[in-house]
């Protein structure tokens, strides 16, 4: 994998999350907005990674458990809960995270994702960066919004 941005050129400018006490982060050319928990309405008969919708600025935005789908436990709101809001191609989401860490920059390429990661996570990954603080894992924002997509085609579950 590359360390730099979409373009190809410089150094790859990550925004950084928490969730469950591990660091990940999405490159910032995929990231509309950070926000407070705006209130989400679920969706009945929606994937269970769909944690509803929300009102941003008169447009209708899914708010997603990104937990869910890396196969952990539903994402407890708290005060310090931000949702991460990703656009590309194939459309916008928000991302429910336990909270913000700071933009980083990368100047070196990311590395795989260690072959011992199932492939239902390394799929979701455009690679990992070792940095003084630990690993960051660098999620791909348009293939978490097509795992989105193939699991509601797949069947909905309440």
């Amino acid at each position: 994998m590359v360390g730099t941005d979409r373009s190809g050129a410089g150094p790859l400018r990550l925004v950084c999350f928490e969730l469950r006490g591990q660091e990940l982060a999405l490159p910032i050319g995929d990231v509309r907005e950070t926000l407070p928990v705006q209130p989400i309405t679920h969706v009945f008969l929606t994937p269970p990674i769909v944690a509803g919708v929300f009102s941003l600025r008169g447009e209708i935005v899914p708010a997603l458990d990104i937990g869910v789908l890396l196969g952990l436990a539903r994402t407890e709101i708290g005060d310090d809960t931000r949702l991460v809001v990703i656009e590309r191609p194939q459309g916008s989401a928000a991302l429910v995270v336990d909270r913000l860490r700071d933009l980083r920059t990368l100047d070196a390429a990311l590395d795989p994702a260690p072959s011992n990661v199932p492939s239902t996570m390394s799929t979701l990954l455009l690679g990992v960066a070792a940095t003084s603080s630990g690993t960051v894992r660098v999620l791909d924002a348009g293939a978490i919004l097509d795992a989105v997509r193939d699991d509601s085609q797949e069947g909905r579950t309440p």
